[in-house]
């Protein structure tokens, strides 16, 4: 992954049930399944610096989805260094999923007025869907990169 300005979706796998405390949000019912993040990085460091952030297990959340990666797998990033801002493109799409609910409103939203930018699905999306689903609504899209990670 580059250091280049994009949007991604980060794919946590949660095999227990929990409550976490997601800062002045309030608490999140974690079940077993699967959890979908969305977010962009247009700043410094661009996709790699953001990706890498989410991908360590901090003692000290910066954003909604740090918490829930304290405590869970991240398998998959789903990314795209197309310029236009495309996170809200995503969410709907994401929303559109097969399965797809929303665990707590106002996750990773506070600055925009989706309901939320995480995602709940009791077995694992699919990034080929979600790509293809996409490039069908949006096709001036860039193209969109599926990172399988190790566990």
């Amino acid at each position: 992954m580059l250091s280049h300005s994009g949007t991604y979706s980060l794919v946590f796998r949660s095999s227990l049930e929990r409550l976490i405390a997601v800062g002045k949000l309030g608490q999140l019912r974690v079940k077993p399944g699967f959890y979908v993040y969305v977010g962009s990085a247009f700043g410094p460091g661009g996709l790699a610096a953001r990706v890498a952030h989410h991908g360590r297990s901090s003692g000290c959340p910066r954003w909604h989805i740090d918490y829930l990666g304290l405590s869970n797998s991240l398998e998959e990033v789903w990314y795209t260094y197309d310029p236009m801002h495309r996170e809200h493109q995503w969410t709907e799409i994401i929303d559109s999923l097969k399965g797809s609910s929303i665990p707590l409103v106002g996750f990773g939203s506070s600055d925009c007025r989706c309901q939320s930018h995480l995602y709940f699905f009791p077995s694992k999306p699919s990034g080929r869907s979600f790509r293809r689903r996409v490039h069908v609504r949006y096709d001036n899209h860039g193209k969109i990169i599926i990172e399988k990670l190790l566990s």
